[in-house]
């Protein structure tokens, strides 16, 4: 199963962008500040930066966006997390951009079905 090229999945990548509300932020949060998710991989810019607290917040939700899910559900539909803080105006914004495709063979752990790691696909 592990060399059949049908064996994979897709992944959005996202792009977490810092929105404000008006209200002043509590936390270190400047509109428009962003990063990107792709596969399993954050990315952040020259310069970008995010509240420690705020990422633990986001993280669980992170995976569950990359997926596709079905339109009706919440998952699909809300697109805005807001800080931790219940007195901070900071709101991250999740969108979903393109899809990658990710073989199993190239993302598991288990030995018998293991090949190179994604990242090292194509190099020699």
């Amino acid at each position: 199963m592990a060399d059949d090229p049908e064996d994979g999945f897709w992944l959005y990548d996202l792009r977490i962008e810092t929105v404000l509300d008006g209200r002043t932020p509590v936390c270190r949060h400047i509109e428009g500040e962003a990063f990107r998710m792709q596969g399993e991989t954050l990315v952040f810019e020259a310069g970008q930066r995010v509240s420690a607290y705020a990422l633990a917040a986001l993280l669980p939700l992170l995976p569950a966006k990359q997926r596709t899910t079905d339109p009706n559900d919440w998952m699909s539909t809300d697109a805005e997390i807001a800080c931790p803080d219940p007195h901070c105006g900071g709101r991250f914004r999740i969108i979903r951009e393109g899809k990658r495709h990710f073989s199993h063979a190239a993302t598991t752990g288990l030995p018998d079905a293991r090949k190179a790691p994604y990242w090292q696909e194509g190099e020699t």
